[in-house]
């Protein structure tokens, strides 16, 4: 654990102990994946003002996210098969989280149910919500959500159908896994994996499997997905969510002004500016290089978090400096989980608290709250 110094560091491990095709699916892009790697380069290009002979002394990352404490502006995003990272995955990240005082989502396509989640945490979480065409499921969904206690839903914009992911197709992925001859040799020098995965029961998309009518086959998510989201998604169908809802609404995917200004007017509680990871539509703009238009039209109105690329306590930094009230982080977490497990997951905020600190301090800063574009290289 001492020689892990970044999360870099946990990618290189989680490469070793993650079955391909689930290291493929959280760590590959959709297309050329142009995008995902852009998402990255964009932190990259942000520099940042140096400053010194400040009183750095007594710093505090602490903040508010929905008006929920949380000891960093840092949430996990929803990600899918989380579950097939690590045995019990989800259950595993949202206990780190709570455990770490940061807010946990859960996806529509985790391995491990609402309920499941709910009876292994004392904390509130949150629910990422994917309409389906079936909408009385998806009115379920959110009523067992309800009853989970979530006390926010995340509701993702830009998945009304998959974007192609070539290695995910190339992988054939599936849960579980196809016992192909490729995956059966690749399973065999995962050992630890394996061994996880031989001691729990959680191995479907836990809140799809047993209660969506007439699907018989769920192993193949592509297939799946492609049947079963809405494409016909559009802002009347958010209003209806958030009639079914009744609390607080994250809308997620927001990668342009003009549907920021419409998530606002029909009054959300926070919008996500993100391109998902790079996986949808791929030459959309970085989540970073848009953050800045956005947060200057609506970031009086509405809650502004954003995602995408965050690999480090500095892409924190740099993302609330340009404005964002909170940041998402998926792949992050994910390498933590999928090389560790729980500790993995701790491990990755750890060093994102770290780094986060560490930069304000540097900075010339001592609250994150007072954090600005005063602080950037514009």
């Amino acid at each position: 654990m001492a020689q892990i110094t970044s999360i870099a560091d946990l990618q290189a491990l989680a490469k070793r102990r993650v079955p391909k095709m689930f290291y493929d699916y959280a760590d590959t892009g959709s297309w050329t994946q142009s995008t995902y790697h852009d998402n990255e380069a964009a932190f990259q290009r942000q520099k940042l003002r140096q400053r010194v002979a400040v009183n750095i002394d007594n710093r505090s990352v602490k903040t508010t996210m929905l008006g929920q404490d949380v000891s960093m502006p840092v949430a996990l995003a929803p990600v899918g098969l989380t579950g097939m990272q690590h045995a019990d995955g989800e259950i595993l990240a949202a206990q780190a989280a709570e455990e770490f005082g940061v807010p946990f989502t859960l996806t529509t396509m985790s391995v491990c149910s609402i309920e499941d989640v709910a009876e292994h945490t004392k904390s509130p979480f949150w629910f990422q919500l994917y309409v389906m065409r079936d909408r009385g499921f998806s009115e379920s969904l959110m009523q067992r959500a309800h009853d989970a206690n979530c006390s926010a839903l995340c509701l993702t914009l830009d998945l009304q159908v998959l974007g192609q992911r070539h290695m995910d197709l190339k992988n054939g992925l599936s849960t579980p896994p196809n016992p192909t001859p490729r995956v059966l040799f690749d399973l065999l020098f995962k050992p630890r994996w394996l061994m996880g995965m031989a001691q729990t029961k959680r191995r479907q998309f836990g809140n799809i499997h047993g209660h969506v009518k007439n699907v018989d086959d769920m192993s193949s998510l592509a297939e799946w997905t492609n049947s079963q989201f809405d494409p016909s998604l559009d802002w009347s169908s958010v209003e209806w969510v958030k009639k079914h809802w009744g609390r607080k609404l994250i809308l997620k995917g927001i990668n342009d002004v003009e549907d920021a200004k419409i998530a606002a007017e029909i009054g959300a509680d926070a919008i996500v500016v993100s391109n998902h990871g790079g996986r949808q539509l791929d030459g959309a703009l970085a989540s970073y290089d848009v953050l800045r238009d956005i947060v200057d039209a609506v970031g009086d109105k509405i809650e502004v978090h954003m995602d995408g690329g965050i690999r480090s306590g500095q892409d924190v930094f740099k993302a609330m400096a340009m404005g964002a009230k909170g940041t998402f982080i998926g792949r992050s977490y994910i390498y933590g989980l999928g090389a560790m497990g729980k500790p993995g997951v701790t491990k990755s905020l750890e060093i994102i608290h770290k780094e986060l600190d560490v930069t304000m301090g540097l900075c010339g800063e001592t609250n994150i709250e007072n954090v600005g574009r005063h602080n950037l290289v514009l």
